[in-house]
């Protein structure tokens, strides 16, 4: 149904009629990872429906009549084993399971009334008919049809099933597995026998008709089992003799016709007299063909005195129930009878055929072997085998020796075949017969190596060798190196034919003969993040964007949080909650959060009516707060100091006296993976930060910028962390501004301003809209200028937010401010965590893909300082524009960590950072078909020096 949609990745299917899916209704949708069915008629799910949707993560089967039976079982189980969102569907009935969610169900509830499965599924298969048939509800008719088997498609729950006027030579053995058969109807067929299963779990069989056929014989358990059988016809057979008992089970039987078959009527049938007499079940058409006197007397109404045994009985007669009494097999042969009133003849060696009547050629078995030819002879009915050429024996089966008269020349070895001989030849020999020395130049002896010429001398062989290889066999690589002319202290680099010179920097040429000029500053930055380059004093400056710092800004340090539900993510936080945050806050908001940590002791930083307020949960007693007497809500940049140590927290704002929380006890080191959410958090985290029960922490965002974030005197690089929409870079002060229904923007066009929210305008957000402008509209006319003209969304659409902010919507898989961070892969890790990366599935399984500095399975391990060689294309950004490198090439980036030296002489702070750096001149390829040369600068050689 879904083929060739592979890139499909959300498939609602919600309000409509659908009952049944099965385990291939999403085959071909291995990407979609939202699936809606809300609002069907979903009573159950079969096994396996949804495997065939690897990367599904929320499935939606709410409003859906579920029925909570055996046949749910599974479903309970699956979705408690997988990380789905479902909504948690609910089951409908059975009465005791109402509107209680699937995923919670016991598994001994999922049950079915007295322990059996209901067949009555609404995804089992719809009414079928074969096509030879015509069915009308559960009776199927397919009468004279020339079949000779069971048609196929008959519907499983047939009750009356028309098979006459064909061509079956048996009971079809499917038969048996139609259970709620009550008339079966196989007159006018080529039925010869029957067996003792021809009708076994039959038990609701009332009709069978078996009229016109050929059969001989009834087996004495061909009827078990049949209680309900109350008509069985027999009429127009060749039947003779039925034992005693044969109508044992069949204790509903009230009609059995029989008439038009040749009965033996002595002592042996007179149980079947009395019987029939007994309740009138046979009507008075059944007459006898025998013994001689009871030729056409009826089975009815013949006195009991007739039926005697006077003498031996006919051979044709016995044979028809026991048929090797007639002796049929010939030649000796063994007569066996099977329980279908059948016979077989085991024949004698040299016969064969249904009565071992056809004599066995001699040869049929082919016994002889290596091509050998049998002959066969009549009168002994015998065999001889003609062999071919290098073989004898009474089967061909011996091999000739042909070794006995070789020719092998030169101590050869002689090697046996059929019909001839192959000669292994000593050293140096050759030849069919190893007749011929070879010469010192053949294949074989040649001693001249990497395709030097091999020249046969009356001393030996002489190789002359091809530039670049020396010595008697040409194996020796010759260093042209020795005589190189590399200037001005190029490397030397042998070739197989000759060498090459590496110039060192500012020198090139063949021989690095030529001086380069001395390149400008600014071809040697490497300016990140839309920065621009100028010189000053012959030194190259970038010229950071706003909130972007470092050297090269290649550091996010400040941020703008102008969505109420935005929000910054710091994985990789040390000894928390043991730690000394420094940060400055501006804005003008009264209330928000500024950092969240809910690990084992939970701790949240918070605006408070102006005031800072901070909210510490040790674990073993209810939550305490405190607040700083400075209130932060002025619009202008506030610095706070955060230290916690050994449960005792103190606060300080703008260097003022430390306000302190002591919650006394001994610290709990952190274990694990420690979160820390700046300017807000996700909703999934709000339910456990009601932990922090003794106060009512504030779940809104912070409106308003914060920079310099340090953690341990480490200042954070946000472009590193995860950040939500509407986090963008930079930070101007927002001086005192009130909005009533908004947020202040320090950035405007004449300073700071209010962002209203949807359907409010005005200096302070207080006047409604009447008109039909939206929110992007005022501040679009309001500013007359688009901020994403020349924005730095590296993958993403850049969305207005006022006359000079925006923020970047990133494109799937892609993350942060500026959309530069690639998602971690979707996939189906859950049996490895990565205490320091992302976990990766592949064909070969799970694995984790370390952070920088960090390797072993499961990135625990503080991986040492070292290069890790890199080929790939240099890019870079010149305003708006992306260059690349035309081809790309090879350094290391450093990676790994070093250990904290405890030696007094050197400093305790040591990096992991270039030791080595090689410069290269590189032509660049721009996306506006533009291009230039600029020198680029990477590392070669990695190490631990102090850190800068």
């Amino acid at each position: 149904m879904f083929k060739g949609m592979e890139g499909m990745r959300m498939l609602m299917l919600r309000n409509n009629k659908i009952s049944c899916i099965h385990n291939g209704s999403f085959t071909g949708l291995t990407n979609v990872r939202l699936l809606s069915l809300y609002d069907n008629q979903l009573s159950t799910i079969l096994p396996g429906a949804f495997d065939t949707l690897p990367n599904l993560s929320t499935l939606n089967l709410l409003a859906n009549p579920f029925k909570c039976d055996c046949r749910l079982s599974w479903f309970g189980a699956w979705l408690r084993s997988r990380r789905i969102v479902t909504g948690n569907p609910r089951c409908q009935g059975p009465a005791f399971l109402r509107e209680i969610p699937l995923q919670d169900v016991a598994v001994p509830d999922f049950r079915c009334e007295d322990g059996a499965v209901l067949e009555d599924s609404s995804c089992g298969p719809g009414p079928q008919c074969p096509s030879q048939c015509t069915c009308m509800d559960t009776v199927v008719r397919c009468s004279n049809k020339h079949l000779q088997a069971l048609p196929r498609g008959l519907p499983r729950n047939v009750t009356e099933l028309y098979l006459d006027g064909n061509q079956f030579t048996s009971v079809p053995k499917e038969l048996p597995a139609f259970k709620y058969l009550q008339l079966v109807d196989l007159s006018n067929n080529k039925i010869n026998s029957l067996s003792d299963d021809s009708f076994s779990n039959m038990s609701q069989l009332t009709t069978l008709i078996l009229s016109y056929n050929e059969l001989r014989c009834i087996p004495p358990l061909a009827l078990g089992g049949l209680r309900s059988l109350r008509l069985l016809s027999l009429h127009g057979n060749d039947i003779s003799e039925l034992q005693e008992g044969i109508f044992s089970d069949v204790v509903s039987l009230s009609h059995l016709a029989i008439g038009a078959n040749p009965l033996y009527c002595d002592c042996r049938l007179l149980w079947l007299s009395e019987w029939v007499k007994s309740g009138y079940k046979e009507p008075g058409i059944a007459r006898c063909a025998g013994p001689r006197g009871m030729e056409g007397k009826l089975l009815l109404t013949t006195p009991a005195d007739k039926f005697q045994c006077v003498g031996l009985v006919e051979s044709s007669v016995q044979a028809k129930c026991s048929p090797c009494v007639s002796s049929p097999c010939q030649n000796q042969g063994i007569c066996k009878v099977h329980h279908t009133q059948q016979y077989t003849c085991v024949c004698k060696s040299g016969f064969t055929g249904k009565h071992c009547e056809t004599p066995v050629d001699a040869c049929v078995s082919n016994p002889c072997t290596n091509g050998g030819t049998c002959l066969s002879d009549e009168q002994t009915r015998g065999f001889s085998c003609a062999c071919a050429f290098g073989f004898h024996g009474t089967f061909c089966e011996v091999n000739v020796d042909d070794c006995e008269d070789h020719g092998c020349e030169s101590g050869a070895t002689c090697v046996d075949g059929v019909g001839n001989y192959t000669c292994l030849c000593p050293p140096n020999y050759t030849g069919l017969l190893c007749e011929e020395e070879e010469g010192v130049c053949s294949p074989g002896r040649n001693p001249c190596q990497h395709q030097s010429t091999c020249v046969s001398t009356p001393n030996g062989p002489r190789c002359v060798c091809i530039p670049g290889w020396v010595g008697p066999d040409c194996g020796i690589d010759y260093n042209e190196c020795v005589d190189h002319r590399c200037q001005n202290g190029a490397q030397c680099v042998d070739h197989l034919d000759g060498y090459s010179c590496v110039c060192p920097q500012g020198y090139s040429g063949e021989f690095c003969e030529v001086a380069l000029p001395a390149p400008l500053p600014c071809q040697l930055a490497q300016c990140q993040n839309g920065a621009l380059c100028e010189e000053k004093l012959g030194t190259a400056v970038c010229q950071c964007l706003p909130g972007f710092e470092g050297q090269n800004c290649e550091k996010l340090v400040s941020v703008n949080f102008v969505d109420r539900d935005s929000y910054v993510q710091l994985q990789d936080v040390k000894n928390w909650p043991q730690t000394n945050i420094t940060l400055q806050v501006s804005t003008a908001e009264e209330n928000g959060i500024l950092l969240y940590n809910g690990d084992n002791e939970p701790i949240a930083v918070e605006l408070h009516q102006g005031h800072v307020r901070v909210t510490y949960d040790p674990g073993n007693q209810p939550a305490t707060a405190i607040y700083s007497t400075e209130t932060v809500n002025d619009g202008h940049f506030h610095t706070l100091e955060l230290v916690t140590f050994n449960r005792m927290v103190n606060l300080s704002v703008d260097g003022g006296e430390p306000t302190t929380l002591d919650s006394q006890g001994g610290s709990r080191p952190a274990t694990g993976e420690a979160r820390l959410y700046v300017g807000g958090m996700p909703e999934e985290v709000m339910p456990a930060s009601l932990g922090l029960s003794s106060q009512t922490l504030n779940m809104s965002s912070f409106h308003g910028c914060i920079r310099n974030l340090y953690i341990n005197h480490e200042l954070q690089d946000f472009t590193r962390s995860h950040m939500k929409l509407g986090v963008v870079p930079g930070c101007k002060a927002c001086r005192k501004l009130y909005c009533l229904h908004g947020i202040c923007q320090p950035n405007g066009p004449q300073g700071p301003q209010c962002h209203c929210q949807q359907g409010w305008t005005g200096q302070h957000c207080d006047q409604p809209v009447t008109g039909g402008l939206t929110r992007v509209d005022v501040v679009t006319l309001a500013a007359g200028a688009n901020p994403c003209e020349g924005s730095k969304c590296v993958k993403g659409v850049c969305v207005v937010l006022d006359a000079e902010t925006y923020r970047c919507d990133c494109e799937e898989g892609y993350y942060g401010a500026l959309c530069n961070l690639q998602k971690e892969p979707t996939g189906s890790c859950r049996g490895l965590k990565c205490l320091h990366g992302q976990c990766q599935t592949t064909e070969d399984g799970e694995r984790c893909i370390c952070e920088q500095g960090y390797t072993g399975e499961s990135c625990d391990i503080e991986s040492p300082c070292r290069g890790e060689p890199v080929r790939d294309y240099h890019r870079l950004q010149r305003g708006t524009i992306l260059c690349q490198t035309s081809k790309p090439f090879s350094w290391v980036e450093c990676q790994g960590r070093c250990q904290t030296t405890a030696k007094p002489d050197i400093s305790a702070a040591s990096c992991c950072a270039p030791l080595r750096v090689r410069r290269r001149r590189l032509t660049f390829e721009c996306d506006d078909g533009t291009s230039f040369t600029q020198d680029v600068e990477k590392p070669v050689e990695c190490g631990c020096k102090e850190c800068v």
